[in-house]
C-alpha cells in the first residue's frame, strides 16, 4: 500500500466516490427527483449529515455523479481498447459510449444531460463545460488526425470542424435514445454510419453530411 491509497485523503476520496455511486444507483432506481441527501445517504449507508458535510447541496451530489460517471465511463473505454488501440477503433469506442445502451450507461448519461442543463442558469457550470469540450473536441481532433497521417481519412478533411460535428451528433442522439425517439441500435448505427464515411469515402465522392 502507498501514500496514494491510505491516510485521511484517501479516506476522503473513498467517501466522496461512495456518495457519488450512490447518487447514481438513486438515479438509476427512481429518477433525478429523488436526489437528496436523504435518499442518497440512505442508499450509501451513511448518515444524511456525511452526505451534507461532503456536498452540502443537489447540485453538487449531481456534479460528483457526472464526474464519477465519466470516470467510470473512462475505464470502460480503456478496457476495451486497450493502450494501443488503433485511432478509428478509439474514436468508434468513445462515440459509442455517447450512446445508453444499458442500464449503467443509462444512468450516467441522465446524470449528464442534468448537469449540463444546469450550464444554461449557472456560468461558471457553463464556463466548466466549455472547458471540458474543448479538451474533448481536441482529443476526438487528434483521433482524426492521426487516421490523415495513416492514409484513412482525407487530408482536405477539417479534423477539428468534423470532430466537433461528430460528438454534437453523438451527444444528440443520446438525448434522443433518453426521451424515447430513438433506439440505442439506430442511433448507434447511425453513429457508426457517419465514422465509416470519415474514414473510408468512396474515390471521388463526397463525405456524407452530417445532418
Amino acid at each position: 500500500m502507498n501514500a496514494s491509497t491510505r491516510g485521511p485523503g484517501a479516506e476522503h476520496e473513498q467517501r466522496r466516490r461512495q456518495i457519488a455511486d450512490a447518487v447514481l444507483a438513486v438515479t438509476a432506481e427512481r429518477g433525478l427527483a429523488a436526489v437528496t441527501q436523504s435518499n442518497v445517504a440512505a442508499r450509501a449507508g451513511v448518515s444524511a449529515g456525511r452526505v451534507q458535510h461532503y456536498f452540502p447541496t443537489k447540485r453538487e451530489m449531481i456534479e460528483a455523479a457526472f464526474d464519477r460517471g465519466n470516470a467510470l465511463s473512462a475505464a470502460r473505454i480503456a478496457a476495451r481498447v486497450g493502450r494501443a488501440g488503433a485511432p478509428r477503433q478509439v474514436l468508434t469506442t468513445v462515440l459509442t459510449e455517447l450512446i445508453p445502451h444499458d442500464a449503467v450507461t443509462r444512468t450516467h448519461l441522465r446524470v449528464r444531460q442534468a448537469f449540463t442543463a444546469l450550464a444554461l442558469s449557472d456560468e461558471d457550470i457553463a464556463e466548466r463545460m466549455r472547458r471540458d469540450y474543448e479538451r474533448f473536441h481536441g482529443q476526438v481532433t487528434d483521433l482524426l488526425a492521426r487516421g490523415q497521417d495513416a492514409g484513412e481519412v482525407p487530408r482536405e478533411l477539417d479534423c477539428r470542424e468534423r470532430a466537433v460535428s461528430l460528438v454534437a451528433l453523438a451527444e444528440g442522439l443520446a438525448y434522443y435514445v433518453l426521451v424515447g425517439i430513438h433506439s440505442a441500435s439506430e442511433a448507434r448505427e447511425r453513429v457508426l454510419t457517419e465514422i465509416a464515411g470519415t474514414y473510408a469515402p468512396v474515390r471521388g465522392q463526397a463525405m456524407p453530411p452530417l445532418a
